[in-house]
C-alpha cells in the first residue's frame, strides 16, 4: 500500500472508531478533576488506590518478538514499583491490549483504553500512533511514551519519544561508517526501508547524511509484509552500494544478510534499532549477522555489563525464567522508568491529571536511568537525545548485542533539523 493511501486508510479507521465512541471523549468536562484526602488532583485513570496506564503493543504481528519482551519489562517494572509501595500512595495497573501491528485494531484499542487509563506507557507503531495523535493533542491530552521513534511525533506536548529519532538515528548510523571507513565521500549506499511513518523518516536521515558526506543513496521501499529481500539484494548489488541501511524489522533484516551473504555481496550492513532481535542468530543468518551486521540505538544493550543492564537482565531473567533476553526488555523498562518519574513529580506536584502529567515531564531535564544515555524531556520540539549506540551482534553475549561504540552524536546529526 502506498505511504498516502496507507494513512487515508488509518485516518478512516480512526474517524469510524471516534465516531462510533463519540461519547468516552467528552468525559473529561462532565465532572472535571477531583482531589483526595492529601489534596492531590486526580482525573481519569487515577483512583484512591491505583493508577491506571494502557499498553498498546504488538505480541503477535512483525514485532511480536520485541513486542512481548516489551511489555514483560513493563510489568517487571509494574510489580517492582508497587513492591516498593507504589507511586503516591497507589499501585499500577497496566491494561494491555496486542495490535498485531494492525491499523484498525491499533487504533480501536487506543479509543477502547483511552478513557479508562491515565496514559500510555507504551504503543508500538508511529503510524498507529500518528493516526490518532490529532485526537491526543486535540482532546485527550494522555501522556504517550511510545515504542516508535518517528520524528514526525514530535512537537507535541503529549507524544515524548526516549532516545533519538529515526532521521538522527540513521545519521549516526551512517557516521559509524563513514568512522570506520568503511564508505568514501562518493560511495553509494543502498537503504531498505519500510514504507511509512517509520521508514520514511529513516530515509531523510540517510539522505542528509548522504548529502553531508557526499554519498548517494540508493532507494528500496519495501512493505511490512515483505519477508524476502532477494529483489532489494540483487538490485543494491548491480548499483554497486558499498553498504546498506535497513529500517525494517528483525524478519527483513535476516533476509537481507542472509540472502546478500548467500550471493557473495559482501557488505557492511547496519540497521536501526528495532531491526533486530536475538532470535535471529538462531537462523542460517547468525554468521553473516555476526560478521559485518550492526545496530543503532539510544540504550545500552541487555547483555552489557554495565550495572544497569547487568541488574535488569538478574531481575527479569528471575521473572520470566522461559524466555530469552533482547533490546525490548531495556527498551521497554527504560519507557516505564521515564513515566514513573513523571508520576513521582506530579504526586510531589499534587496533580496526578493528565495536565499535571504533561506539566511534570517538562522539568525533566536530566535523565538516566543507567542505560547509556541522558535524555531531555524539556522540549517537546525536540528529540530527548541526538546520541546512539552501535552495536554488533554476538554469540557469547546475552540478547545477543555487544557495544562496539558508545552513545555518540555525529556532527551531521548536532547539525540536522529533526524530521528533515
Amino acid at each position: 500500500m502506498k505511504p498516502r493511501l496507507y494513512l487515508a486508510a488509518l485516518a478512516a479507521a480512526l474517524t469510524l472508531t471516534s465516531s462510533a465512541l463519540a461519547g468516552c471523549s467528552s468525559k473529561a468536562t462532565e465532572g472535571g478533576d477531583e482531589k483526595d484526602a492529601g489534596g492531590v488532583k486526580t482525573g481519569e485513570g487515577v483512583t484512591a488506590k491505583t493508577i491506571n496506564l494502557g499498553v498498546l503493543t504488538d505480541m503477535t504481528g512483525v514485532y511480536a518478538s520485541l513486542g512481548k519482551s516489551v511489555t514483560q519489562a513493563q510489568q517487571l517494572w509494574a510489580k517492582q514499583t508497587n513492591a516498593a509501595g507504589g507511586i503516591c500512595g497507589r499501585s499500577i495497573e497496566l491494561t494491555i491490549r496486542d495490535h498485531g501491528y494492525d491499523p484498525q485494531k491499533a487504533v480501536a484499542g487506543y479509543t477502547e483504553l483511552e478513557p479508562k487509563v491515565l496514559g500510555f506507557s507504551q504503543f508500538i507503531g508511529s503510524p498507529f500512533v500518528a493516526a490518532v495523535k490529532g485526537r491526543i493533542d486535540g482532546q485527550d491530552k494522555a501522556l504517550v511514551v511510545p515504542q516508535a521513534w518517528s520524528a514526525s511525533l514530535l512537537g507535541s506536548p503529549y507524544i515524548r519519544v526516549v532516545g533519538a529519532t529515526y532521521d538522527i538515528e540513521t545519521i549516526n548510523a551512517v557516521d559509524y561508517l563513514l568512522s570506520q571507513k568503511r564508505i568514501a565521500k562518493g560511495d553509494k549506499i543502498g537503504h531498505v526501508y519500510f514504507e511509512g511513518d517509520f521508514g520514511e523518516n529513516a530515509l531523510k536521515g540517510s539522505k542528509y547524511a548522504a548529502q553531508q558526506a557526499g554519498l548517494t543513496v540508493v532507494e528500496q521501499k519495501i512493505k511490512p509484509t515483505d519477508n524476502d529481500m532477494s529483489a532489494q539484494v540483487a538490485a543494491l548489488k548491480k548499483a554497486g552500494v558499498k553498504a546498506v541501511l535497513i529500517s525494517a524489522g528483525p524478519r527483513q533484516a535476516a533476509s537481507l544478510v542472509g540472502v546478500a551473504a548467500a550471493g557473495g555481496f559482501k557488505v557492511p550492513m547496519i540497521g536501526n534499532n528495532s531491526a533486530f532481535a536475538p532470535q535471529l542468530l538462531g537462523t542460517p543468518a547468525a554468521p553473516a549477522l555476526t560478521k559485518d551486521y550492526y545496530v543503532a540505538a539510544s540504550t545500552l544493550p541487555i547483555g552489557d555489563p554495565g550495572a544497569g543492564p547487568a541488574k535488569l537482565a538478574k531481575e527479569y531473567k528471575a521473572a520470566y525464567p522461559k524466555d530469552g533476553l533482547d533490546n525490548g526488555v531495556v527498551a521497554g523498562y527504560t519507557a516505564a522508568s521515564v513515566y514513573g518519574e513523571v508520576l513521582k513529580k506530579a504526586c510531589a506536584a499534587k496533580d496526578l491529571t493528565r495536565e499535571g502529567i504533561d506539566k511534570a515531564l517538562l522539568t525533566i531535564s536530566s535523565y538516566d536511568n543507567g542505560f547509556g544515555i541522558t535524555n531531555n524531556f524539556s522540549d517537546p520540539a525536540a528529540p530527548s537525545t541526538r546520541q546512539s549506540l552501535i552495536m554488533k551482534p554476538d554469540l557469547k553475549v546475552p540478547g545477543g548485542l555487544k557495544v562496539v561504540r558508545p552513545a555518540t552524536a555525529a556532527k551531521a546529526a548536532e547539525s540536522y533539523k529533526a524530521g528533515g
